[in-house]
């Protein structure tokens, strides 16, 4: 289902806070952080090729994150650099000198780090990046998940020393629970969504997502014209479409924010035109996606940015990773995650539907982006899904 967005502000600057956050310093930022890692690469963009050619438009690429920093999921970039910024900014209270993130092996920043305890709530994805983060720093962390979240995924936080709270609720009451438990012991939330007076730290997790756009831009032979982008509580859609705002101006694209039909909260809040929290139903197997509150902070870009918003069903998410594990001949194989291909869903929704590609302007001069945001962070869900591991699915920065 396809909405169009009755209220779009292209033209108006977006909140000077956000603008800074989300543009080309904030991405310069979360740069340097990636610079540290030895071993860290740019994450592939992927033609292809034939699938474009199928489906009538110029070139569709996808940027895939399944191999970031070893994680698994663009996730990576979020909790980890929101912890190893804020446990710089306290080293820099305590120690009284300016800090890089090349300090962060100094015995005295790590002395300071050892001393805080991170906490959020996650769906698996966020989690393992803020538990991977706080042990590389040296610092404690606490991840609560809700009753949806699978064992493997349990297991892949908890390797990074996190302790681990379930919560015998959906994704959105263990955010609240992650809240007041951090709250009473005096710990550090970093969580993926906002809420009314929490906003700079998920505004620095957003910020880490925005090194996706950046490195696309110079891998991307063209600026895309359209981006479809998938949509839980809304991080990485905003920061995607500010980003390409803040880079490209008037020359942006256009772009469709992509939900779960089973977990919808950005639909309906562009339905509303304010934030809406939907009812919990049946869990979607989109699990990274599976979230009913949208973040207001997410809200605000993309009530001003997005040129529509849609659902997708379960089937045609299952799908997708089918066609991109089986591609048309043209195109390499990639290994995408249930809440993976989803914007690639949306596209091939659209792209079906004369009506919704005469409105959003696609024809055969098209340039389509899209992100797959995660690889198989689930194997075993992976290969029932796709009927094969992930491992004999190839190449394209598969998930590890």
């Amino acid at each position: 289902m396809f909405l169009p967005n009755r209220h779009p502000d292209h033209a108006a600057p977006l909140d000077p806070v956000d603008a800074e956050t989300l543009g080309a310093a904030g991405a310069a930022r979360i740069e340097d952080f990636l610079a540290g890692f030895a071993d860290h690469r740019p994450t592939p963009l992927v033609a292809l090729p034939g699938l474009a050619a199928a489906t009538g438009v110029a070139a569709i690429h996808l940027k895939n994150e399944g191999a970031r920093l070893g994680l698994g999921s663009f996730k990576a970039l979020g909790g980890a650099y929101a912890v190893a910024l804020l446990v710089l900014e306290e080293a820099q209270r305590h120690l009284d000198r300016v800090l890089s993130f090349a300090d962060l092996a100094d015995p005295a920043v790590r002395a300071v780090a050892a001393g805080t305890t991170f906490a959020c709530a996650t769906d698996g994805n966020h989690g393992r990046s803020v538990a991977w983060g706080a042990a590389r720093v040296g610092a404690r962390s606490v991840i609560f998940v809700h009753r949806g979240v699978s064992d493997p995924r349990v297991a892949a936080i908890a390797r990074f020393g996190a302790e681990m709270v379930r919560v015998d609720g959906s994704y959105d009451e263990s955010v609240e629970e992650a809240a007041r438990v951090a709250a009473r012991e005096g710990w550090t939330v970093v969580s993926d969504t906002s809420w009314d007076g929490y906003e700079r730290i998920p505004g620095l997790v957003m910020q880490g997502y925005t090194a996706i756009v950046a490195e696309a831009l110079r891998q991307l032979p063209a600026p895309p014209t359209h981006v479809f982008v998938q949509c839980g509580v809304g991080g990485i859609a905003a920061a995607t479409a500010a980003h390409f705002v803040l880079r490209l101006g008037d020359a942006r694209p256009r772009f469709v924010v992509v939900d779960p039909a089973r977990a919808a909260c950005m639909f309906e809040s562009a339905r509303a035109g304010r934030p809406v929290k939907v009812a919990e139903g049946e869990p979607t197997v989109m699990a990274m996606l599976d979230c009913y509150d949208p973040s207001p902070l997410a809200w605000r870009v993309l009530a001003r940015l997005a040129d529509g918003f849609m659902t997708v069903d379960e089937e045609e998410a299952v799908a997708v990773m089918r066609r991109l594990a089986d591609p048309l001949a043209a195109d390499p194989p990639v290994v995408a995650g249930e809440s993976g291909g989803v914007g690639l869903a949306g596209y091939l929704q659209v792209v079906a539907d004369p009506a919704v590609r005469d409105a959003l302007g696609l024809d055969a001069t098209s340039r389509i982006f899209v992100v797959v945001t995660e690889g198989a962070t689930d194997p075993a869900l992976y290969e029932r899904l796709v009927g094969r591991p992930p491992s004999s699915v190839g190449t394209s920065g598969a998930a590890p």
